[in-house]
């Protein structure tokens, strides 16, 4: 993976003015892309890469150059292309030669010979941007899933792009502002965003599978989306449906195994990184060579651990088992509070936003370990949104209530706010808006009884929405320490397919992605294969809690604290105290996480100089 950057010009600016400019935005990119760097700059057009080597190392430099008669495309490009071997024998076939055997050059031959078509032929996860200097325009791209991020703005006729927010801001021509809509974006939505929007003033985002152009000439811009999940009648029967899920589930992992650096699998003991660390295993021992697996943990959390619902039971034992029947070298990252509460911080420095708390900086810690041993890594990110893994999938109760499923608490989030920031706006009709925008938005067959049609609503909910902001933590997190993490579910083919199978199919035998236990049959022991779906492992330490509330007392008897601006000193002191708030953004942000949340705002409001406009 890499990070990407650049701006267009209008015709008469010249690029060249910026050149120092260039290079501290090249600085907030290093994290993502520390072996290799690059830059372009010609009049109208500056780009700027940073690789971290996966594949061919020794080539695949960027940008990449291609003269084709009096045409010259240059390329910038973050991702994985998982076809490009296929694409290179029919490209070679129409003509193409090749020097390397990296896909960056399979994708800059892929543009030249179909333009905009092209994103039709890859499958992998990728944003990029191929500047078409004979035509003074530039393409861009982002994955259908979107995996990979790409944010521009659009400001003084030019077009800036990067794959992270701070890099943008390290350009002059943006700063980070706050308006109406950025904020209540933070307070209600938070730590959603709205597609295609970047939560700063005049930043946007990409949305997944959306392509575009913009012009040097006329400073225009063009978009449009040229992916999408479409609804289509289901043809096959259960028993095919089963092949048919059991041969892209397989397939993905295998074709994201490809690397030429060292790989690992995350293994949590559930059953979608247990199926993709089974499918890894089988690869590995095939070729003589041991996969590494990596869990994470958190101290005396079998202790304090305290079953519920929505997590009925701890990893630990399913890892062991998951462990006992694999060919692999097992690695545990051990998490205790004070790192995990301190990482809270450096979580917000990687995604330029507030996030999910401790979901994230675990993460962030975890990743930090894993990079010691491996460069690329496969987690099992998405397979709920897509197969219904979710609670709300499957409650009746909460699958008929309108509004986002995770997120049913905009009354309390809207009490934190300072009575000035809500003049003139109603919170629940704002949230409302979006959500029956989304629902609307939802490819649906002419005569789909009323359950299909709910269930079509709330994956594409979930895959717009929810999936959304952890595809974001993933990237963000792994790549703060150089680390890619590639997400097999995420296979577009998977959820153009799932999208169209029946619900009782999905839910086989009663049990959550019962369809996806019935295709991994063989697989898995039965222990993990059947086992009810938990969560992503947080800690249940009382002592993270008690480290969080110490921290949030801090702020509130410091008046100068930047978040005390925008929230209600009162309201947070209630948060101090509650036993039973709602939980402010799916099952793994209750009580701790949201006042870890509120010092995840304090600090970006500080350390971003976040200026409310």
């Amino acid at each position: 993976m890499c990070a990407i950057a650049g701006q267009i010009f209008p015709a008469g600016i010249k690029a060249e003015k910026f050149r120092g400019t260039y290079e501290k935005m090249y600085r907030t990119m290093t994290r993502r892309g520390p072996d290799q760097n690059g830059s372009f700059i010609d009049e109208n057009a500056a780009l700027i890469h940073a690789r971290l080597s996966v594949v061919d190392p020794e080539n695949g430099l960027q940008p990449m150059e291609l003269h084709i008669g009096e045409k010259h495309f240059i390329l910038i490009y973050n991702g994985e292309i998982y076809n490009a071997s296929e694409l290179k024998n029919e490209l070679s076939a129409l003509g193409h030669d090749f020097t390397t055997h990296s896909d960056t050059e399979v994708l800059l031959h892929a543009y030249a010979e179909w333009g905009e078509e092209c994103t039709g032929h890859l499958n992998g996860i990728f944003a990029f941007a191929v500047w078409e200097k004979h035509n003074g325009r530039i393409f861009f791209a982002r994955d259908r899933m979107g995996v990979k991020p790409f944010f521009y703005a659009v400001c003084n006729n030019s077009f800036i792009f990067a794959s992270e927010i701070k890099t943008l801001l390290a350009h002059p021509f943006l700063r980070p502002e706050l308006d109406r809509a950025g904020l209540m974006q933070i307070m209600l939505l938070g730590p959603g965003r709205i597609p295609g929007d970047g939560v700063f003033k005049d930043i946007k985002e990409l949305l997944p599978g959306e392509q575009g152009y913009f012009y040097s000439k006329n400073s225009g811009l063009e978009k449009k989306i040229y992916w999408q999940l479409e609804d289509k009648e289901h043809t096959d029967n259960f028993e095919q449906t089963v092949e048919k899920v059991r041969f892209l589930v397989t397939d993905s992992i295998e074709r994201q195994l490809v690397s030429d650096v060292p790989v690992c699998t995350f293994l949590s003991g559930g059953l979608d990184s247990s199926i993709i660390s089974a499918v890894a295993d089988k690869h590995f021992t095939e070729k003589g060579e041991r996969l590494k697996t990596v869990s994470v943990a958190y101290k005396d959390n079998e202790k304090y651990f305290r079953a519920s619902k929505f997590q009925p039971n701890s990893d630990e034992n399913f890892i062991r088992i998951m462990n006992e029947n694999l060919n692999a070298e097992h690695m545990l990252v051990l998490i205790d509070t004070p790192e995990l509460a301190s990482a809270l911080y450096e979580a917000v420095d990687a995604r330029d936003l507030p996030g999910m708390a401790d979901v994230d900086s675990s993460l962030l810690l975890f990743c930090k370990e894993i990079k010691k041993v491996a460069t690329v890594a496969l987690s099992g990110e998405c397979a709920d949104e897509i197969f219904g893994g979710y609670p709300w999938y499957r409650d009746k109760t909460i699958r008929e209530r309108e509004g986002f499923p995770w997120a049913q608490s905009t009354a309390w989030r809207a009490g934190f706010f300072r009575p000035e920031f809500l003049e003139g706006t109603d919170p629940v009709k704002y949230v409302d808006h979006y959500y029956r925008k989304t629902v609307d938005e939802s490819s649906i067959l002419p005569g789909t009884d009323k359950t299909e049609a709910r269930m079509k609503q709330m994956m594409n909910l979930n895959v717009k929405w929810f999936m959304q902001t952890l595809l974001d933590r993933k990237d963000r997190m792994s790549m703060y320490s150089s680390l890619e993490v590639r997400v097999p579910f995420c296979d577009h083919r998977i959820a153009e397919y799932l999208y169209t199978v029946p619900w009782d199919f999905k839910d086989h035998n009663g049990c959550e992605k019962g369809l996806l236990r019935e295709a991994m049959k063989g697989l898995l022991p039965e222990e993990v294969l059947w086992r009810k779906k938990s969560p992503y492992p947080k800690t249940h330490n009382p002592s993270y809690m008690k480290a969080v509330s110490e921290e949030l007392r801090k702020i509130i008897s410091d008046p100068d604290s930047p978040l005390l601006s925008l929230v209600r000193k009162e309201a947070l002191e209630e948060l101090l105290v509650s036993e039973n708030a709602a939980p402010w953004y799916g099952q793994l942000m209750n009580i701790p996480q949201t006042i870890a949340y509120f010092l995840q705002l304090n600090y970006w409001l500080g350390k971003y100089n976040v200026q409310i406009v």
